[in-house]
């Protein structure tokens, strides 16, 4: 038998990122602020926000940190309350606690997309912010999302940790809320092992991120406004903000802008190369009486670099357990997110949130929700190694329990 790919590498780093790192490491220029202008984070910036159709962009040392900063910006009262759903990473709560706010979750169906009935029910007058997490690259029904929310003048975040690339009836997830925040930690499409992004038309919001961020004295001036330069409304409002702001000191450094930056050529073509590899091993899984994909909602053209299930059928955790085991066997590491121990995708697991109900909907959603890492760089036949091991697993499973029950 093959042996199964390995799914954790990510791809090679470009060539062009080697001659601007050599000079940073002779030059010692690691600072995002040691030039006048220009600096590779400010260039990243830049570039980024034209990437995206975006006015502003702040490079940061997280997606988490750019969610933090984000609500920060907002200038909410403390302890407002923020909506999130229940099926995303801890650090998204974690970026509402950090800020001194409330999340309150909202349930998540079993295409791992926000259930809008209880949205539209918690959307209530108490909620000052929303986060929609894109979570895995599932895109919730933003067209809904952002009517309800405009309704009530409520901010929308878009979390698109997981979906640089995805579009919406064709506009740019990241681009429909007041914010979009965007990952570049390594198992991300682009890949700097740790690093984040925001993008947004609004010249005050980013202003005071901007500041938050760390741009002390007047560093704020070596930001880039959408023409190159700081324009007139992007000036004044860091005027307004200058000395009133604390200071979070979350940036990024050069060199991390520079490898972020060889990659943004590669987005096209990767976003191209996921989205094939998801669907091939989609339609494979699909023909499995055990084995569910989710399609996608129609607006939504997606840029995954890995794939979820569910598994039908499956009685028990413990069915479930075994199926996780036969497929490891096979040499595919599959993670149920319900069943993994202590898993950080798994609401029950932030204690630090406070009472949020049972939220039945998203907790059987994930006792049998797997998930399987398909990185771009992956072969064809790689891709059938995977799914014949999943297909194999289920079967024996299924098998095994057909022959205990007769």
């Amino acid at each position: 038998m093959a042996e199964a790919p390995n799914v954790y590498d990510a791809e090679p780093i470009p060539e062009s990122a080697r001659a601007e790192v050599e000079r940073m490491l002779q030059s010692g220029d690691l600072f995002r602020y040691t030039a006048p202008e220009d600096a590779p984070v400010s260039l990243l910036e830049r570039e980024f926000a034209d990437l995206l159709g975006s006015k502003y962009a702040l490079a940061v040392s997280s997606c988490s940190a750019a969610l933090f900063l984000s609500l920060e910006a907002l200038d909410l009262a403390p302890n407002t309350k923020v909506l999130i759903p229940a099926f995303t990473f801890a650090a998204v709560p974690s970026s509402v606690v950090h800020a001194r706010l409330q999340p309150v979750l909202v349930e998540v169906g079993d295409n791992y997309r926000i259930d809008m009935t209880d949205f539209e029910a918690k959307l209530t007058d108490e909620i000052g912010a929303v986060i929609i997490s894109h979570m895995r690259g599932h895109t919730s029904d933003m067209d809904a999302i952002m009517a309800l929310c405009d309704a009530k003048g409520v901010p929308v975040i878009e979390d698109a940790a997981h979906s640089l690339g995805t579009t919406w009836n064709g506009q740019n997830i990241g681009t429909m809320g007041r914010v979009g925040c965007f990952s570049f930690q390594s198992y991300k499409l682009v890949n700097a092992g740790e690093g984040g992004i925001l993008i947004t038309d609004d010249a005050d919001l980013v202003a005071r991120a901007v500041i938050m961020s760390g741009a002390y004295e007047h560093n704020w001036k070596k930001h880039k406004g959408p023409e190159g330069a700081n324009s007139s409304e992007l000036e004044e409002a860091f005027a307004r903000w200058q000395n009133q702001l604390p200071l979070y000191n979350l940036r990024l450094s050069n060199l991390s802008a520079a490898i972020i930056r060889s990659q943004l050529p590669e987005v096209a073509r990767r976003v191209e190369a996921g989205r094939f590899n998801h669907d091939y091993v989609a339609d494979q899984l699909n023909t499995s009486a055990w084995l569910q994909v989710p399609p996608p909602l129609a607006p939504e053209n997606r840029a995954p670099d890995s794939i979820q299930f569910n598994l039908q059928g499956f009685a028990s955790d413990a069915e479930a357990k075994a199926f996780a085991d036969a497929a490891a066997t096979r040499g595919v590491k599959v993670q149920i997110f319900g069943l993994s121990s202590d898993n950080a995708r798994a609401f029950w697991n932030w204690n630090f949130i406070g009472e949020q109900g049972d939220l039945r909907q998203t907790r059987t959603m994930l006792m049998r929700a797997c998930d399987v890492r398909l990185p771009t760089r992956l072969t064809q036949s790689e891709l059938d190694l995977i799914s014949t091991a999943l297909l194999s697993a289920a079967d024996e499973v299924k098998a095994e329990e057909r022959a205990y029950g007769t």
